[in-house]
C-alpha cells in the first residue's frame, strides 16, 4: 500500500484568541466613541462628520462603532505588492512574513571608518543597493534621512535613491502632502503609468498619527491622498508604552488599535476598497534611560498581539523586528534582534520593518542588516516542514549502513545533503586551525568585509533613461 506523504505543520504563536480580541475591540470602541480623536485637518474632519461622527469641540470627534464596522467591511483583506518590474511577490495575507529595513535614521555607521556620522543622500542609495543584493531582505525602506539635500524634498530624494539602486518593493515615508503627489508621479514613471501601478503597486506609504489620539493635518492628508491614488498605506501609531500610551501592554494595545482603526475609517470614507495595512508600533519607554527600547520583550508581545488582531479584523499586518538598542553590532544586538526575528515569523506579521536598526532606531548599520539576513535565513529554515516520505526515511540506506557502519559515503547522503542541511554564509563552523589560518576573523569583520564587497561588486539593474529623466524633473521642480 502506497504511503500518503506527510509533513509537519508550521509552528505558530497565538497570544490573543477571539475573546481577547473582542475585549480590546470593545475598549477601543469606547475610546473612539466617548473620548474621540482630535482631527486638525479640515477635509478629514468633514469626511467624518458627514458620515455621522460626532463633533465634541476643539477639533475632537467621536467615531461611532458603526463607521468602524463599515470600514472593516470595505477594506481589502490582502495587499499584494509587486517589485518595480511588476512581478507580484509580496502577498500580505495569512501568516506570510516579509522583512525589510527601517526608515529615516539620523545617523549611520560608516563601513570604511567605523564612525557614527550623519546620514547623507549617498547612504540611502548604498543601503538600497545592499538590500538589493541580500536574498532575505524582501523590501526597501530608506534607512536614513539625508542631511545634504533640500529639506523641502528630503523624502523625494530618499525615494529616488531607492528606485535608482534596487528593483525591490518600497515602503516610503513622506512629510508634506505634496510629497505623495510627487512620489506617485515618480512611481508611475517606474511602473509604466497609473493603470500599471494600480494593478501591480510596488510601494506602500508609512504614515503616523501622534499618540495619544492626535491626527494632524499632514498625516491625515497623506492618508487621504493615498486613498485617492489607490496606493497601499498604513496609518501606524507609535503608541510607545509610558510615553504616548499607557504603561501597560493592554492599555497601549487598546489605544493603538483605536488610533489605527480611526485611520482606517478616514481612509475608507475617502475611497472604499482602497488598500490599507493594519498595524502599530508599541515599544517601551525605558524609565531609567528615557529611550524607546526596541529590544524590549514587551515590544515582541505587542507585535504578536498585532498579528492576532489583524487576523481578527481580516486585514494584512505590519510588524517590527531585527533591531536593537545596542550602539554597535555585538552580542546584545544579536540577542535582541534574533529574538525579534524568530517571534515575527512565529506570530505571522506580514510586512516587518526596522531590520538593521541599532541604537534604538537612531542609527543604521550595513553590518547589522547583513547579520539579520543570515538570521532570517536561519529562522526560515527552522520553519520549513519535516517531510515524512520514503525519500526522507530511507529504508535501503539503513540496510547499506549495516555494512558500511556509516551514512557519510552513502548515495542517499550525497543526493540529499544540500536540501537536508542549512548552510550558513557568515557564521563560522571551521575547525580552529582553519579559522586561525584564515586570519581569526570575528563575525563583525566578516560582515564588514561583505558590506564592502557588495558596495564594490553588486550592480543593481538600471532604470531606463526616460524614467531617470522623469525622476530628475520631479526632484528639480521641488528643489
Amino acid at each position: 500500500m502506497k504511503q500518503v506523504e506527510l509533513s509537519t505543520p508550521k509552528p505558530f504563536l497565538r497570544l490573543f484568541f477571539e475573546e481577547h480580541c473582542k475585549r480590546i475591540h470593545s475598549a477601543s470602541m469606547e475610546i473612539l466613541e466617548f473620548h474621540g480623536i482630535r482631527v486638525l485637518d479640515p477635509e478629514g474632519k468633514d469626511l467624518l462628520l458627514s458620515a455621522g461622527a460626532l463633533a465634541k469641540g476643539d477639533h475632537w470627534i467621536g467615531i461611532p462603532s458603526v463607521l468602524v464596522k463599515q470600514a472593516l467591511k470595505t477594506a481589502p483583506s490582502r495587499i499584494v505588492l509587486a517589485n518595480q518590474k511588476g512581478e507580484r511577490n509580496l502577498l500580505l495575507e495569512d501568516t506570510n512574513v516579509y522583512f525589510g529595513p527601517g526608515s529615516d535614521t539620523v545617523f549611520t555607521i560608516d563601513i570604511d571608518t567605523g564612525e557614527r556620522r550623519e546620514t547623507l543622500r549617498s547612504d540611502v542609495g548604498r543601503m538600497a543597493k545592499l538590500c538589493d543584493a541580500l536574498s532575505n531582505i524582501d523590501f526597501l525602506m530608506s534607512m536614513g534621512i539625508p542631511r545634504d539635500v533640500p529639506t523641502t524634498a528630503t523624502y523625494l530624494y530618499e525615494f529616488a535613491e531607492m528606485v535608482m539602486n534596487s528593483n525591490k518593493s518600497i515602503v516610503f515615508t513622506a512629510d508634506a502632502p505634496e510629497d505623495i503627489d510627487d512620489i506617485y508621479e515618480m512611481a508611475c514613471a517606474v511602473a509604466g503609468g497609473p493603470e500599471a501601478l494600480r494593478e501591480n503597486p510596488f510601494l506602500l506609504h508609512y504614515a503616523e498619527p501622534i499618540s495619544p489620539l492626535l491626527f494632524p493635518v499632514e498625516p491625515v492628508q497623506r492618508l487621504i491622498r493615498c486613498a485617492h491614488y489607490h496606493l497601499p498605506v498604513g496609518m501606524i501609531p507609535a503608541a510607545n508604552a509610558g510615553a504616548g500610551s499607557p504603561i501597560t501592554n493592554a492599555g497601549s494595545i487598546a489605544l493603538a488599535n483605536a488610533e489605527c482603526l480611526a485611520g482606517l475609517v478616514l481612509h475608507q470614507l475617502k475611497n472604499p476598497g482602497a488598500p490599507f495595512l493594519y498595524g502599530y508600533n508599541i515599544a517601551t519607554l525605558d524609565m531609567k534611560h528615557a529611550v524607546v527600547a526596541y529590544g524590549a520583550p514587551e515590544f515582541r508581545i505587542t507585535d504578536g498581539v498585532l498579528a492576532d488582531l489583524a487576523r481578527f479584523y481580516g486585514l494584512p499586518s505590519w510588524g517590527t523586528s531585527g533591531c536593537t538598542d545596542s550602539k554597535t553590532v555585538d552580542a546584545q544586538a544579536g540577542i535582541e534582534a534574533t529574538f525579534a526575528i524568530y517571534n515575527s515569523i512565529l506570530s505571522g506579521n506580514n510586512l516587518v520593518h526596522d531590520v538593521g536598526y541599532i541604537e534604538s532606531g537612531l542609527t543604521s548599520s550595513m553590518e547589522m542588516i547583513i547579520m539579520m539576513d543570515e538570521v532570517i535565513d536561519m529562522c526560515r529554515r527552522f520553519f520549513d516542514p519535516i517531510l515524512l516520505t520514503p525519500e526522507t526515511i530511507p529504508m535501503e540506506a539503513y540496510g547499506r549502513a549495516k555494512v558500511a557502519r556509516s551514512f557519510v559515503a552513502d548515495r542517499h547522503t550525497f543526493d540529499h545533503f544540500r536540501q537536508a542541511q542549512w548552510a550558513p554564509k557568515r557564521l563560522d563552523r571551521a575547525q580552529f586551525g582553519d579559522w586561525e589560518a584564515d586570519g581569526k576573523k570575528d563575525l563583525y569583520h566578516r560582515l564588514n568585509n561583505e558590506a564592502k564587497e557588495i558596495m564594490s561588486a553588486h550592480i543593481p539593474e538600471a532604470k531606463p533613461a526616460e524614467v531617470i529623466a522623469k525622476i530628475d524633473a520631479v526632484l528639480t521642480r521641488r528643489s
